[in-house]
């Protein structure tokens, strides 16, 4: 039995939430789940968005699902990757059937750097402005380096790509570049690649079939991650995943969407993928792949799915049909 932490969180979050662990009761696997507060509804109640006792939880958990924070986003999601060394943030880009995707053929993976870089919050106000500080290290850069490594070569994956800026950042992007290359050297077997980012976001246009794996660093991972988004149908059909050494987080990117909550109509797509991935990190392979086989098979029908894929039904009524696909392949 899995000890797995739910965080529904604020607006489609505890919708999309729902749904999912629906159609993950027809799996072959046993959970446990403790549920825990965090986001904006809480802070009303409480004045703290992430309470000390919801990262205990999430901590003596194997994984986490979480749903969505609102305005809270930062001090609940950016905390929790701080608190718990959640140094990777996983944002597959694939293309499915039956959804708005740009390309019919993609299927690569960003590996983003989730603890330094803009995100620090290391900003001030001067007499004319602000500044922030960008902070990179040698430590932060080889870790999600070999993190992308290891993803390539245990998931069959043949290239990894560096996105960076080291020709104008020349001593930050510097330093993540040279670790890259220097972490690649263990990997004889991988091809190795770098590109400026701008570039890179060209080519997410032009010929994104050319990627693999790619590794950056914070904001342009996460800049990055939103555009391959848009390759494959938007933020409802994105999963992410955080993951340190010891715990893996796992949420959708699509955020609270507070105008469609209450309506049942959100589409829990991603929310369903993160799981997958979830099962995933747990080693359940099997499972991941059933789980997502009968979402696909929802998608490719086209017939109960919600409204932005073009259909007509609700959140729980897609759920239910992705489940009694899930039930078939057991």
């Amino acid at each position: 039995m899995y000890k797995i932490s739910v965080i529904p969180g604020d607006g489609i979050g505890k919708e999309v939430m729902e749904a999912t662990l629906h159609v993950m009761e027809a799996l072959n696997l046993e959970f446990d789940y403790v549920y825990a507060d965090a986001g904006d509804e809480y802070e009303e109640i409480s004045g703290i968005a992430l309470p000390p006792e919801t990262i205990d939880i999430v901590r003596n958990s194997q994984a986490c699902l979480f749903g969505a924070a609102g305005e809270s986003a930062a001090d609940v999601i950016v905390k929790m990757r701080q608190e718990l060394d959640l140094y990777v943030n996983l944002r597959p880009v694939k293309s499915y059937p039956g959804t708005k995707s740009v390309f019919d053929d993609l299927d690569f993976v960003i590996v983003r750097e989730n603890t330094e870089g803009m995100y620090i919050g290391l900003e001030e106000y001067t007499e004319e402005g602000a500044v922030a500080k960008r902070v990179i290290t040698r430590r932060a850069s080889e870790r999600i380096s070999r993190f992308a490594f290891d993803y390539a070569k245990k998931t069959g994956r043949k290239k990894v790509t560096a996105v960076h800026k080291a020709n104008v950042l020349k001593k930050t992007d510097g330093v993540f570049k040279d670790s890259f290359y220097k972490v690649g050297e263990e990997y004889p077997d991988l091809e190795k690649e770098d590109f400026y980012v701008d570039a890179t976001a060209m080519y997410f246009l032009t010929k994104p079939q050319i990627f693999d794996v790619l590794v950056t660093t914070n904001l342009f991972g996460d800049i990055l991650s939103d555009e391959g988004a848009g390759l494959v149908g938007g933020l409802g059909l994105i999963p992410s995943a955080n993951i340190g050494d010891k715990q893996g987080l796992f949420e959708p990117v699509h955020g609270s969407a507070p105008r469609h909550a209450g309506k049942g109509t959100a589409n829990p797509a991603a929310m369903m993928l993160s799981a997958v991935l979830m099962l995933d990190y747990l080693e359940e392979h099997d499972e991941a792949r059933k789980m997502e086989k009968a979402l696909i098979d929802v998608l490719a029908e086209g017939k109960v799915v919600t409204g932005d894929l073009g259909g007509t039904a609700s959140t729980m009524e897609m759920a239910a049909e992705v489940r009694k696909k899930l039930e078939s392949l057991s």
